[in-house]
């Protein structure tokens, strides 16, 4: 066996020829381990629920941090209206759906958290299926949609979830954003493939920056493909209305798929798929994930519902979190820090090595900041990056903290573009 562990990554893992799955994993609990006395944890235990402060455990010693780790954009995972909305659920229907959507388990609130997502996008001539988590989303829409006759092509970097969609079917990617590549691909794939789907990220969850979707839409549709984004990133904190990143477009009703999870800004657990109204009932009723798993439950979907509505009734927490984003930015790019290309609530620190990362990871974590360390293969090798997600629930306070604690830092690991 020959992984070093100083330099390896989870990649390293996937395969090690030779052993079987029982060996594999000895081998990788040993690199945890190894990782571990480091310095270097995942999977840590939050003893409380999502917020800027977060009471964490580190072996047998609790402790308050604050976090830039949950994608809780608004801070709606706690917000009195969502919990309320959330129990009335419970009260009204139970704990859970008991079965699948399509024998049984499909309830009046599964409805209502339909039309409610089609009206919030001004969507209401099409449709939604709804799924359990955003990833499956993805991934079961993408698996039923395209087979071998069929192609996807892809931004290099969209969401896990779309790289599993596309076992089925032949795929091609284009480096980011770069909309030559896309041209290219487009057109030596017009009169080869049944379906041509271009799948790209309305805002991409690791340099939080924005695809050029205008320009995508338009070569998309000059070569006779349709568009798949997704925008679990950009929906409630970008667009003059807080409908994301396609809204002021002026083509949320044109694109052909959007796709998004509840996870993030809404505060919640699953997934949506919205398109016309022949597309979304055959998601619906040719996706595995839909016909053979139970579907979301009352006080999720209930919770759901009016975290909606409050984007719209309450927009001070996307005022309040756009102010948080650029004071903070702005802190980061004046300590002479590499934030990239961001443009949304997503703010990483790009640092390059990642074992210089993960040391910086390690002593935010000793000055009390939760951030999450991003390497190879979630990033390039060679792009590595403490990755840190900025909420409406963080006061001012926080932010300097954590930018006092990044200036110390850049003195002794030297991280400041050079």
């Amino acid at each position: 066996m020959n992984i070093n562990f100083s330099t390896a990554t989870f990649k390293d893992f996937e395969n090690i020829p030779g052993f079987d799955m029982m060996e594999r994993a000895d081998i990788y609990y040993d690199f945890l381990e190894y990782m571990k006395t480091n310095g270097h944890r995942y999977r840590l235990q939050n003893n409380t629920g999502c917020s800027s402060v977060m009471n964490v455990g580190t072996e047998n010693v609790t402790k308050e941090f604050v976090s830039f780790v949950t994608s809780d954009y608004l801070g709606f995972t706690q917000h009195p209206k969502v919990k309320r909305a959330a129990i009335d659920g419970i009260e009204k229907y139970g704990t859970g759906t008991a079965a699948t959507p399509l024998i049984g388990g499909y309830y009046s609130y599964h409805n209502d958290l339909e039309k409610k997502i089609s009206s919030f996008f001004g969507r209401m001539q099409d449709e939604v299926a709804i799924f359990t988590t955003g990833y499956t989303a993805n991934s079961a829409t993408l698996q039923i949609l395209l087979q071998k006759e069929d192609i996807a092509i892809v931004d290099m970097a969209v969401h896990a979830s779309v790289y599993e969609g596309c076992l089925l079917t032949n795929r091609k990617t284009f480096p980011h954003n770069n909309l030559e590549a896309l041209e290219n691909i487009l057109k030596t794939s017009e009169n080869r493939y049944r379906t041509k789907l271009v799948i790209i990220d309305g805002v991409y969850s690791q340099d939080g920056d924005i695809a050029p979707i205008e320009e995508i839409y338009n070569l998309a549709k000059k070569y006779n493909a349709y568009l798949m984004i997704d925008d679990v990133h950009g929906v409630g904190i970008l667009g003059k209305t807080g409908r994301g990143t396609i809204e002021d477009t002026g083509l949320l009703n044109k694109i052909d798929i959007i796709t998004g999870t509840f996870s993030k800004t809404f505060g919640n657990l699953g997934g949506y798929v919205i398109a016309n109204k022949t597309l979304a009932n055959f998601i619906r009723f040719q996706s595995r994930q839909q016909i053979f798993s139970a579907t979301t439950p009352p006080s999720t979907a209930t919770g759901i519902i009016k975290a909606i509505e409050l984007i719209d009734e309450e927009p001070y927490w996307r005022e309040k979190l756009w102010d948080n984003i650029n004071y903070f930015k702005k802190g980061l790019d004046d300590l002479g820090l590499n934030t990239g290309t961001t443009s949304s609530a997503v703010i990483p620190v790009k640092i390059g090595d990642p074992h210089t990362t993960g040391d910086a990871g390690k002593m935010l974590l000793e000055r009390g900041i939760y951030t999450n360390p991003i390497i190879y293969p979630a990033v390039a090798r060679k792009d590595a990056r403490i990755r840190m997600s900025m909420t409406a629930a963080h006061d001012r306070e926080h932010l300097d903290k954590t930018l006092n604690a990044f200036e110390d830092i850049n003195k002794k690991l030297h991280i400041a573009k050079k």
